[in-house]
């Protein structure tokens, strides 16, 4: 079954994220080095997304992972 993934409910995390992936170029703002691995949806994420037993929420609390 294929995972259920959502951006994070509260509007005002999702603002302040997305505002900080322009000024990185799309690099996760929650990290200080810009690595092709903290680009968003960054590779931590994509492993939880594969993981069948993950839930949760990504790093920087953007997008949420529910079980299928």
């Amino acid at each position: 079954m294929k995972p259920n993934i959502t951006l994070n409910p509260d509007k005002e995390v999702v603002a302040r994220i997305k505002e900080g992936l322009k000024k990185k170029d799309g690099y996760c703002p929650c990290r200080i080095p810009k690595l092709e691995e903290y680009k968003c949806i960054c590779e931590e994420f994509k492993a939880q997304i594969a993981d069948p037993n993950f839930e949760g929420y990504c790093h920087c609390m953007l997008y949420y992972k529910s079980k299928g």
